[in-house]
């Protein structure tokens, strides 16, 4: 089966939120997560840091707009254009903003809009703290479905999979690159976004961030804990709309292994401690 978004390099670029206050959303964004807020019109903001870039809009809470990866040059978005073309999904008239003219929107299996272009640059990074935007991961209530579409359409490449006891499927961690995952799902009793994250780089880069969290009186709602899939460190917040934000550090590099498999156990999400099990 062929790679494309592998081959394509494709990396989470930004994300599109709803929210029914979106000044006070890009208001946490800009103070907590260190992103300048800019109001761009139609009581909508873009909140951009170093790598990190997140626009919010006025709608509905928790609900995601759009997200937009971007890939390592025309080549590999040709690449996915040409394998959108051949497995028959539909294109739909979505351009995000911060990506040049070409870009490709879809819809995925649970109906969350998916771009991808080449992005434009980002003019307004300043940032202390570390944190690239990395990851994005979903609810669902079928992650065979989830698999079927990012791996068996799009040509995203299985890291690892979490499985129940009766071998069905509990998580599912996807690349489209050298990171452990760019896109993951967690069956769960409810479709949207379950978390997105931000790869800090390694563990003092934590240390860092919990203690501006501490700063802005933001209380850590998880973590510090190790994943078992991605070996990567972590803590998790929330933001005024409920929103579950991942600071990461460490994540695996993949170059070259087969994916794994591991049971849906509390130590499997956490080999340190106490763990959110979503199923």
């Amino acid at each position: 089966m062929k790679q494309t978004a592998l081959l394509a390099g494709a990396y989470l670029h930004h994300l599109c939120f709803e929210s029914p206050n979106p000044e006070k959303l890009s208001d946490f964004y800009g103070k907590i997560m260190q992103m300048k807020p800019q109001s761009i019109g139609g009581n909508a903001w873009l909140c951009s840091g170093k790598n990190r870039q997140i626009l919010i809009k006025e709608g509905m809470k928790n609900r995601l707009e759009f997200a937009a990866f971007s890939c390592r040059d025309e080549e590999g978005l040709n690449l996915l254009k040409e394998r959108v073309k051949e497995e028959g999904i539909e294109v739909i008239n979505l351009q995000p903003d911060l990506f040049q003219n070409d870009a490709i929107s879809i819809v995925d299996q649970d109906g969350h809009n998916i771009s991808f272009g080449l992005s434009k640059p980002n003019m307004n990074a300043e940032s202390v703290l570390n944190g690239p935007l990395q990851h994005l991961t979903f609810s669902t209530l079928n992650v065979e479905k989830f698999v079927d579409f990012y791996v068996g359409k799009l040509g995203f490449c299985v890291s690892d999979r979490v499985l129940h006891s009766n071998g069905n499927l509990a998580t599912c961690f996807v690349r489209s690159n050298h990171e452990h995952h760019t896109v993951a799902c967690f069956k769960s009793d409810r479709i949207g976004v379950d978390h997105h994250s931000y790869e800090a780089g390694e563990w003092n880069a934590i240390r860092d961030w919990c203690d501006h969290f501490a700063s802005m009186n933001i209380e850590l709602m998880w973590g510090p804990g190790r994943h078992g899939p991605g070996n990567n460190l972590f803590v998790f917040v929330e933001d005024p709309d409920g929103n579950w934000i991942e600071i990461s550090a460490e994540l695996e590099v993949i170059h070259d292994r087969p994916s794994n498999d591991w049971p849906q156990e509390e130590r499997t999400l956490n080999l340190w401690g106490k763990a959110i099990l979503r199923s």
